[in-house]
């Protein structure tokens, strides 16, 4: 007993068969749906945001300047305390070791090369600050 298929006489069928097809595209349907869910995170950035009001600034704000001299090495000072470059490290650890909230500000003056402000920024990392911001002129200017 043979089955026959089509119109009776035993001929080829001329129609394509989609039931693999179909079952390739839902295969390939999970396959995509289990996978976009997997895009990788960027990082969180914290963008400082200009005062509403005017506020009075908080006193425990750490702010390091460094500050471009013409032809000579920059000058650095921590609020308006003057340092050397040297010190940095070992004042912001002695400052951080005792707070909390371990936020510190970086302002560069805007002739300086970025390398100079990120030696700065490294040593807050070493001095264990979590959150680092960068003051720019604009931000300082109050724009």
């Amino acid at each position: 007993m043979a089955m026959s298929g089509g119109n009776g006489n035993g001929s080829a069928v001329s129609e394509i068969n989609v039931t693999p097809l179909i079952d390739v595209l839902l295969v390939l349907l999970i396959i995509f749906m289990v996978i976009v869910p997997a895009v990788p995170k960027g990082l969180d950035a914290l963008v400082p945001q200009p005062p509403r009001h005017e506020e009075p600034a908080a006193e425990n704000t750490i702010v390091v300047s460094v500050l471009g001299q013409q032809g000579a090495a920059p000058s650095y000072r921590i609020n308006q305390d003057p340092l050397s470059k040297a010190e940095i490290a070992s004042r912001l650890k002695s400052i951080f070791a005792v707070r909390e909230n371990k936020v510190m500000f970086v302002k560069g003056d805007a002739g300086l090369n970025y390398a100079q402000v990120a030696e700065v920024i490294d040593m807050g990392h070493q001095a264990g600050v979590q959150n680092i911001g960068i003051i720019t002129p604009k931000v300082a200017q109050g724009d």
